[in-house]
C-alpha cells in the first residue's frame, strides 16, 4: 500500500553545516601564538594541526574517553603536538597558548552562523518538525550554540561525547532517535560529511541530506548520492523535504 512520507524529526551535524569558523584554525593558533611571543607561519600551523588532528583521533578516538582523557585534555595535547610538528619543541611555551587557544574556540565569537542557516532553522519549525543536533563535538557546543543565538531552535543536543560513540556509530544515531521517540523513517540527518553524517544515518534507516561544501565533490560521492539528497545550500533543505514528502513510498 502506498503512502506519503511525513517527517517528524531532523537532526542536524553543526560545523560547517551550520556554524563555521571565522578564521582558518592555521591562523588562530598563529596569531595566539604571536601574542604569546612566538612567530609560527599560519601555513605550517594549519598543515601541523591537520596531521596532528588525525594521528590523535586515530590513537585516541572521541576524545580519549575510552583512554581516561577528558576532551579537554585531548585538545590541549593536541595543540602542543601541532605545535612539535611545526617546529616548536618548547613544551612550556605553549602551554599558555593551548589553554588561550582551548577557551577562545569555546566562544561563539570564534564561530559564525552559515548563510541561510537560521532561516532554515526557523522554517522547520514552522513545520512542525522537532530539530535535534548530533554532532562530533566536545561539551564546549551547548554554549556555543546558545552564543550564536540557534540553541532554542532544537530539542535536544547530543555530543559524541556525551554519547560515548562518534558519528559514523550506528549506536549516537539510535540515541538519537531514541531521545526524539521516532522512528527513523520519519527523521532525516543533515551534514557535510559523507561518510560521518549522510552513509552513518542511512545505516541505520534514517533520511540523509549532504551539504555541498565549497571544495569539489569526489567523484565517487557524487555518484552514489542521489540528486535529490544533495544541498547546494542550506535554503535547498525545505524544498527537498517537500520533494520527499510527495514521493509515494512503499510500506
Amino acid at each position: 500500500m502506498a503512502h506519503r512520507l511525513q517527517f517528524r524529526l531532523l537532526t542536524w551535524d553543526v560545523k560547517d553545516t551550520l556554524l563555521r569558523l571565522r578564521h582558518p584554525v592555521g591562523v588562530e593558533y598563529a596569531t595566539k601564538a604571536r601574542a604569546h611571543g612566538l612567530e609560527v607561519e599560519a601555513a605550517a600551523l594549519g598543515q601541523a594541526f591537520r596531521q596532528a588532528y588525525k594521528a590523535q583521533s586515530q590513537s585516541f578516538p572521541n576524545y580519549g574517553l575510552s583512554h581516561g582523557l577528558t576532551s579537554r585534555q585531548w585538545w590541549l595535547d593536541l595543540v602542543q603536538q601541532t605545535f612539535h610538528q611545526a617546529g616548536v619543541r618548547d613544551t612550556q611555551a605553549v602551554a599558555p597558548i593551548a589553554e588561550q587557544l582551548y577557551k577562545d574556540f569555546s566562544s561563539p565569537s570564534t564561530w559564525q552562523v552559515l548563510e541561510g542557516a537560521e532561516a532554515t532553522l526557523r522554517g522547520c519549525r514552522k513545520r512542525g518538525l522537532r530539530l535535534a543536533v548530533v554532532s562530533n563535538f566536545d561539551r564546549r557546543l551547548e554554549n556555543i550554540l546558545e552564543g550564536v543565538g540557534l540553541r532554542e531552535h532544537f530539542d535536544f543536543v547530543l555530543t559524541s561525547e556525551a554519547a560515548g560513540w562518534p558519528k559514523p556509530d550506528p549506536r549516537i544515531f539510535h540515541e538519537a532517535l531514541r531521545l526524539a521517540g521516532v522512528e527513523p523513517a520519519v527523521a532525516a540527518h543533515i551534514g557535510d560529511s559523507y561518510q560521518c553524517d549522510y552513509k552513518g544515518a542511512r545505516a541505520v534507516g534514517m533520511h540523509s541530506f549532504l551539504v555541498a561544501g565549497p571544495e569539489p565533490l569526489d567523484p565517487a560521492v557524487k555518484d552514489s548520492v542521489p540528486q535529490e539528497h544533495f544541498l547546494p545550500s542550506l535554503s535547498h533543505l525545505l524544498p527537498a523535504l517537500d520533494h520527499l514528502e510527495g514521493s509515494p513510498a512503499r510500506l
